[in-house]
């Protein structure tokens, strides 16, 4: 137990270099009482463990943290206060930190046995935290049906799933996105149709090249996704344990899309990327560069990115959303928890922890004010429910995730495991190779598949 704690901690001190989803400085602490005020801690003053006894005479005091923006922080203290208000005689301290000191705090909090009660996980932690026994398994209190999850698609609730245990709850969903310049393609005559194969993007990829002269990228430095969704198609999931899945010939039409857009002229050549920071949505080929040799029409990201490109967007550029493709569409769309809802094992008050979880997730009390701010509702009846009071652009991305995705995907592959980002580093870099031309795709995929196979089995 000590050990697989000490790995969380490691892990969690290495995310301060990775992207996440800010909010604000230090850790801030404020609390919800049966009919009580909310009042906020002192800046920068320290996240508080698991309560153990009840407060004011209290039958439950509890602690929820979570990692986000000020509307986050905002709206979820205030879907607190409802709970305390409907439910006497529990109060919620309501906690949040930004995402590095989230994680950083969450480790030690873990390492003193002190979990919050209730807790916001991310997907690229649940698996260790989950087999570290930091978090409740829910499966019990769903079969009872305490925590209600039958408005959940399966594939949603498998994505917090380890070992056959129901670890985390989706408090919002989002799917891979291709976001589109639907402006250009509208005026040119050009139609976009969700769950293209690849040869049918391949030739949409050409059609607009040879109409308007802008040209595509494929990912470009950011292929980490992408290359997972691409190779579902084939039925292989990267990671194996310490290894890679397939053999050195299975990553060759991975690298063979992008010799192919070089060599058809429909590709973004690589230097277009050496003056912009890749991943910025704001620097983005689409929305950035206004000259057709250095524009894309589209770019692949995720459907709760749609309104921040749109917003990145030059005036009068509507951007469109719709699935990536993919050899098999159905097998490679996925839907994704933008983050989940957890229950921690240090709780005192189990179960009254776990009616928080759900009424965070299927109370309408609580959805009209959380209005989506964490993705789309993960029960089709509250997202349905909350759709309306959306903007235009949360709606159009509602629709997208009920409407196309949900009906054609598949379960999304396990969490990944240590040593995935540093393979994804080696992919990024040798479709660089690939790109300039130093490395022909089946070397490429060869070359690939050795080096990753060496970072694996030395974890």
């Amino acid at each position: 137990m000590k050990k697989k704690i000490a790995l969380v901690m490691a892990c969690a001190m290495t995310v301060a270099s990775l992207a996440g989803c800010g909010g604000g400085s230090g850790s801030t602490s404020t609390t919800a009482a049966a009919g009580g005020e909310t009042t906020a801690a002192a800046a920068g003053g320290e996240t508080t463990a698991a309560a153990e006894a009840p407060a004011g005479g209290g039958e439950a005091n509890l602690v929820m943290y979570w990692w986000g923006n000020q509307v986050r922080n905002e709206r979820t203290q205030a879907a607190l206060d409802k709970y305390c208000e409907l439910n006497p005689g529990v109060s919620i301290d309501g906690q949040f930190a930004e995402w590095n000191d989230y994680w950083n705090k969450l480790a030690t909090m873990a390492a003193g046995q002190a979990i919050p009660d209730v807790l916001q996980m991310d997907y690229m932690y649940v698996d260790q935290y989950a087999k570290s026994n930091l978090l409740v398994d829910l499966k019990p209190y769903i079969d009872n049906g305490t925590l209600d999850v039958s408005e959940i698609s399966e594939n949603t609730i498998a994505s917090g799933t380890v070992d056959g245990g129901v670890y985390a709850i989706a408090a919002g969903i989002n799917a891979p996105a291709l976001l589109y310049n639907k402006t250009l393609l509208d005026e040119n005559g050009i139609t976009v149709k969700d769950n293209m194969t690849m040869d049918e993007f391949f030739a949409l990829c050409k059609e607009v090249f040879e109409k308007t002269g802008v040209k595509t990228d494929i990912a470009y430095g950011i292929a980490n996704s992408w290359s997972e969704y691409y190779m579902r198609s084939f039925d292989i999931v990267p990671f194996g344990d310490k290894k890679m899945n397939g053999d050195e010939t299975s990553w060759t039409p991975f690298f063979e899309m992008y010799t192919k857009g070089l060599e058809e002229g429909w590709l973004l050549p690589p230097d277009v990327f050496a003056e912009i920071t890749v991943g910025s949505v704001e620097q983005t080929p689409m929305v950035y560069n206004s000259t057709p040799a250095t524009q894309s029409w589209c770019e692949f990201y995720n459907s709760n990115q749609l309104a921040a490109m749109q917003n990145a967007a030059p005036e009068g550029m509507e951007i469109g959303i719709t699935t990536w493709p993919a050899p098999d569409p159905k097998k490679s769309a996925y839907l994704k928890s933008s983050q989940f809802f957890s229950v921690g094992v240090h709780t005192k008050n189990e179960e009254e922890a776990v009616k928080v979880l759900d009424f965070m997730i299927n109370s309408s009390d609580a959805n009209n004010i959380l209005l989506g701010e964490r993705g789309v509702p993960a029960p089709a009846d509250i997202a349905a429910e909350v759709a309306p009071q959306l903007s235009e652009i949360d709606q159009k991305v509602t629709a997208f995730i009920n409407d196309v995705v949900t009906p054609n995907c598949s379960p999304i592959n396990p969490p990944q495991p240590d040593g995935a980002s540093e393979v994804y580093d080696l992919l990024n870099r040798t479709v660089e190779k690939v790109c300039y031309g130093q490395l022909d795709a089946a070397t490429a995929a060869a070359e690939f598949f050795t080096e990753a196979n060496k970072i694996m089995s030395s974890k």
